[in-house]
């Protein structure tokens, strides 16, 4: 399976809040730490703030937060809200009813079962995780450690 780009960010998004915990993030600054558009940054928030994972605080001094601690948000947590479909194969989808073996094709159950088994790593690894050397984190992301601002070139 292959997450889209969208999911790529809004984890990379997630990530860059734990870094930066205890303050508000910039999108404009986190688009900079990973070389991507403002535009699409704030097309990835939506489902995020919908799906209480990000905060916004609106304002000349606003930004972005966890919602909650990155202990409780998983991967599936994001997986789950920012990916359209989980279809493996074409018999996963709505109109595959032409199939003979829809009910018992050991493809399907076969795909089925991997696709389990994918959610369940997913939902083994939390925000915090991918997050834990936070000071590397916060160096590799351009984050000043003492402000939470990006650090300047």
């Amino acid at each position: 399976m292959r997450l889209t780009r969208q999911t790529n960010y809004a984890i990379r998004i997630l990530m860059y809040c734990a870094a930066n915990e205890g303050r508000l993030s910039r999108i404009p600054e986190i688009a900079a730490a990973y070389t991507v558009s403002e535009l699409f940054l704030f097309k990835i928030l939506q489902p995020l703030v919908e799906n209480k994972l990000i905060a916004t605080v609106r304002g000349r001094n606003g930004g972005v937060r966890l919602a909650k601690p990155a202990a409780e948000i998983t991967l599936f947590d994001v997986v789950r809200v920012t990916e359209e479909s989980f279809a493996m194969a074409e018999c996963f989808e709505n109109d595959a009813a032409d199939c003979p073996l829809i009910d018992s094709c050991a493809l399907n159950a076969a795909l089925r079962k991997a696709l389990g088994a994918f959610f369940d790593v997913l939902e083994s690894y939390t925000i915090a995780d991918l997050a834990k050397e936070r000071p590397s984190l916060q160096l590799l992301l351009g984050i000043d450690a003492n402000t939470g601002h990006a650090i300047a070139n």
